[in-house]
């Protein structure tokens, strides 16, 4: 397997289902007359992030991952989305932007040192391997879980199988 097949193809896989689980919990906000701020505000514990900013930090370690993995730009994101569509919209310009990086740019990109911040005024340089195994992906799949976590938390009826992003 390539390393392109092994970054690309697991951000795209979970991606798509965040946005059809958005969609399920958007629908579920109509069906129970529910304003849509109190889901995309709602947390499973008081001191971690909301809804929204789950899915846009999932959105982030994808784009920075496939960014800092191939040399590329980082590109920089405001979150400023503040509903359902907002957010689908922020996946569906994640997804275009993580499926135009072509096989070739990970060529090496497993022993390449990738440098990236770690908290206020610090960074920290791991190979790529590392980088992706140990800190992008868990990231990423931490943040993407977690938003899961909260629409069931909520009642949105989803499961494994639509994190997964398989029927």
């Amino acid at each position: 397997m390539s390393f392109h097949d092994a970054s690309v193809a697991a951000y795209l896989q979970i991606l798509g289902s965040l946005t059809n689980i958005l969609g399920k919990a958007e629908a579920y906000c109509m069906a129970k007359k529910i304003p849509p701020e109190v889901l995309l505000g709602a947390r499973l514990y008081p001191d971690m992030l909301p809804l929204s900013r789950q899915i846009q930090l999932t959105c982030d370690f994808a784009t920075k991952g496939c960014a800092r993995l191939t040399q590329s730009e980082v590109p920089s994101i405001p979150d400023t989305e503040k509903s359902f569509d907002e957010l689908k919209a922020r996946l569906a310009r994640t997804i275009d932007y993580v499926k135009a990086f072509k096989p070739a740019q990970f060529d090496g990109a497993e022993t390449r040192d990738v440098t990236f911040p770690t908290g206020p005024d610090k960074t920290t340089t791991m190979k790529g391997q590392q980088f992706l195994s140990q800190f992008s992906l868990p990231n990423f799949y931490f943040h993407a879980a977690t938003a899961h976590g909260i629409l069931r938390h909520n009642g949105v009826e989803i499961g494994k199988r639509d994190f997964l992003g398989v029927s």
